[in-house]
C-alpha cells in the first residue's frame, strides 16, 4: 500500500512539476569521526537525488529533503509538495536507494548519519551550479535520522572537515536524535530549529531540549518547539502503534569528542564501529518506542515549516 501511494504521488507531482535525477559523488562514513579524521581516503559513492522545481521561473530557493530510517514517506513528500507550492524548489536526497538499503530501523548501521550529512553538503555543492536554483538560499530539512543530519550538518568541526563551497541558510530538525550531545556544541550561526514531541520515545525531546540548551552556553542558537502529547512521527497521518524491533533511547545519552568519535557511557569507549554501537546502545536502550499521528500538531508543524522556510529563504 505504502509503494503504491508513493508511486501515485510521484506520478502526480511529475505531471505538475518539472523534474531531474541529479547524480554526485559522495562516500560512506560510519561515523561523525571516519569524516573528521579520514575523509580524504574513503571510497567514492555514487548518490542520487531528485530535483523538483516549482511552477513559474528561477532561479528558486531550494530545500534539500532528507528521510529518516523508514527511508521516504508520504508526509514527507506532502511537506516538499507544500513548500512548491511557496515556490520554493525541493531537492529528495535518496541515500538509501543509493546504497540498496531500504530501512535501518533497528540497527542504525547500513546508512548512518555521517554518511547523510556528507551526501547533503555532496548535493548541495552539486546543485549549487544549476541554473534554477539560487544556490545562497538553500535549506536543509530531515526527519528522525535525517533530522539528526539536518543538526549536524550545523556543527562546525563537520562543516570544516567537509569543507563544502557552500553553506546551508537554514535548518529545520523534525524529531531528530539528540543523545549523542558534542563536548564542543559550536554550531553555525544560520537559523536553526528543532520540532520534536513530548511523548517521543524514540528520540526523547529531553535531549534534544539539552543540547538546546549546552548550545546556547557555547554561544550558539538551536530554537526548540516541543508539542505536548505528542510521539514519533507526530505528523503522519496514521495511530498510535509501537514499532518493536526500534530503538528506544530515553535513557541514553553520549559524548561526542571534537574528532567525532562518540563515546559509551561505559569506560568512554569509542563507538566506531557497527559491533561497539550496538553495545553502546545495547547498555542504555530498549525496544519498542511509539510512534503515531497527532492532527493538532501534524497542522502546526506544517505551517510552522512553511512559514521558517519562505523567512529564511527570503520567499517573495
Amino acid at each position: 500500500m505504502k509503494f503504491s501511494y508513493l508511486l501515485l504521488f510521484n506520478l502526480l507531482v511529475t505531471h505538475l512539476y518539472s523534474q531531474e535525477v541529479i547524480s554526485f559523488k559522495s562516500s560512506s562514513p560510519f561515523g561523525f569521526r571516519d569524516v573528521i579524521t579520514n575523509l580524504e581516503n574513503l571510497q567514492d559513492q555514487e548518490v542520487e537525488a531528485i530535483l523538483k522545481l516549482p511552477k513559474g521561473k528561477g532561479p528558486f530557493p531550494l530545500i534539500i529533503g532528507v528521510a529518516g530510517s523508514l527511508d521516504w514517506g508520504p508526509h514527507h513528500l506532502e511537506y516538499l509538495q507544500m513548500f512548491r507550492e511557496s515556490r520554493i524548489a525541493t531537492l529528495e536526497l535518496q541515500s538509501f536507494s543509493s546504497r540498496g538499503v531500504k530501512s535501518t530501523v533497528g540497527s542504525q548501521v547500513e546508512v548512518t548519519t555521517a554518511t547523510m550529512v556528507l551526501d547533503a553538503y555532496r548535493a548541495l555543492d552539486k546543485i549549487s551550479t544549476h541554473p534554477d536554483i539560487d544556490k545562497d538560499r538553500v535549506a536543509i530539512m530531515g526527519w528522525s535520522l535525517g533530522g539528526g543530519v539536518a543538526l549536524f550538518s550545523g556543527w562546525i568541526p563537520l562543516i570544516e572537515k567537509i569543507n563544502s563551497k557552500n553553506t546551508f541558510a537554514a535548518h529545520l530538525s523534525i524529531y531528530p536524535p539528540c543523545i549523542a550531545q558534542p563536548q564542543n556544541p559550536i554550531f553555525t550561526k544560520s537559523p536553526m530549529h528543532i520540532l520534536i514531541g513530548e511523548l517521543d520515545s524514540w528520540v526523547p525531546a529531553l535531549a534534544c531540549k539539552e543540547l538546546s540548551d549546552d548550545a546556547k552556553q557555547s554561544g550558539s542558537d538551536i530554537g526548540i518547539t516541543v508539542y505536548p502529547n505528542s510521539h514519533h512521527s507526530f505528523d503522519r497521518k496514521s495511530p498510535i502503534t509501537i514499532k518493536e524491533n526500534a530503538y528506544k533511547t530515553v535513557n541514553c545519552r553520549f559524548k561526542i569528542r571534537d574528532d567525532g568519535a562518540v563515546l559509551m557511557n561505559f569506560l568512554n569507549i569509542p563507538m566506531t564501529t557497527p559491533l561497539r554501537q550496538k553495545i553502546g546502545l545495547g547498555l542504555c536502550a530498549g525496544k519498542g518506542p511509539t510512534m503515531g499521528g497527532n492532527p493538532e500538531y501534524r497542522k502546526a508543524a506544517f505551517s510552522f515549516a512553511n512559514e521558517f522556510m519562505i523567512k529564511h529563504l527570503k520567499v517573495q
